[in-house]
């Protein structure tokens, strides 16, 4: 995982250097804010049309496998856009736009599908565990007795 980020940071360094050099420093902050800006209002609309989608595949009561992946999506891009640099841009641009979405949707629900199936039945944490919790009931009308046993704080 580091040396995908060490990749990432390098390949938009890279990217800011190379558009800087092409079109000056201040095109490039320039081109920067037009992208995050433009990239936030795209990942706003395309967020209210999924969830539309949502509800109403939700008020059908068909499963919302591809509505939910989508909003995840959406949101990742966005998330991606309004990072600095070009290629987080071009990568949130895409995780946004419809046609490319269903790309990554698809691939990302097979993937899901494949490590479910080779997963082992996984139980959960807190199966056949017991917690036992010391307490007492205290009634309203009877006043509440100090008892001198240990507290237990953290």
């Amino acid at each position: 995982m580091a040396v995908v980020f060490l990749l990432y940071v390098v390949a938009e360094v890279a990217a800011v250097w190379a558009v800087s050099s092409a079109i000056g420093f201040f095109g490039t902050i320039g081109l920067l804010l037009a992208g995050a800006f433009l990239g936030s209002w795209l990942a706003r609309r395309e967020g209210g049309k999924a969830a539309r989608a949502f509800m109403e595949t939700a008020r059908s009561g068909r499963s919302a496998h591809n509505e939910v992946t989508d909003g995840m999506l959406i949101g990742l891009g966005g998330l991606l856009i309004m990072l600095p640099g070009f290629v987080s841009d071009v990568v949130g641009l895409l995780l946004i736009l419809p046609p490319t979405r269903g790309v990554f949707r698809r691939s990302w629900l097979r993937r899901i599908e494949k490590r479910a199936r080779s997963a082992p039945n996984v139980r959960s944490p807190f199966q056949g565990n017991v917690i036992v919790v010391d307490s007492e009931v205290v009634e309203p009308d009877e006043p509440a007795k100090p008892k001198n046993h240990p507290v237990i704080e953290g």
